[in-house]
């Protein structure tokens, strides 16, 4: 993780003013994690956090950072104890689609709350409070799609079992064929 040199999200700018935390989205992921034993921080994370933009040439939508070592970090979470200061970080290119800016903040959010892994709670959580926005809901999706088909080799996806040529329109490889439904 880090720079992104081919430009996926390098073209915004970060703002003059800082990054906002949305209308109630704090208050509703600590009710949603009311009796969630993993989220440790949970008590303290309202007061212990702040947003800054990440750099425009970053390769990721959202970042969370403990300002605590590893180790300290591992310690508080076992012993229950404040976090301490907590940054998240989103990409200004975020400022173009308001419902994936929620999503992000409020997966960053759940991480800084002690959710730290990918789990399948976590992904659970973040799209009840705030569900990503559908590809055709989102401009910015459909920009980041076609940069990426654009810069792919593979321009269409070819049916070993039956011949079967279409042009390649999604990022993720297809499962099935659409012809004739074989695995790929």
């Amino acid at each position: 993780m880090g720079k992104s040199p081919d430009g996926i999200l390098g073209d915004a700018k970060p703002p003059n003013n800082p990054p906002h935390i949305p209308n109630k989205m704090v208050e509703k992921v600590i009710r949603s994690l009311s009796g969630e034993l993993e989220a440790v921080f949970t008590p303290w994370i309202a007061d212990r956090i702040e947003l800054i933009w990440l750099e425009s040439d970053d390769d990721r939508l959202g970042m969370t950072r403990f300002e605590e070592g590893a180790n300290e970090l591992l310690r508080r979470r076992r012993l229950r104890l404040d976090p301490g200061m907590v940054t998240i970080g989103l990409h200004p290119v975020l400022i173009e689609d308001s419902a994936l800016y929620e999503h992000t903040f409020v997966h960053e959010l759940l991480h800084a709350c002690g959710l730290t892994l990918h789990s399948k709670k976590h992904d659970d959580l973040t799209n009840e409070i705030a569900p990503a926005p559908k590809m055709s809901q989102s401009p910015l999706l459909q920009k980041m799609r076609n940069q990426i088909l654009g810069q792919s080799k593979i321009s269409q996806w070819n049916c070993k079992n039956c011949g079967f040529t279409w042009q390649r329109k999604t990022v993720s490889k297809p499962k099935r064929c659409f012809k004739c439904a074989k695995p790929l």
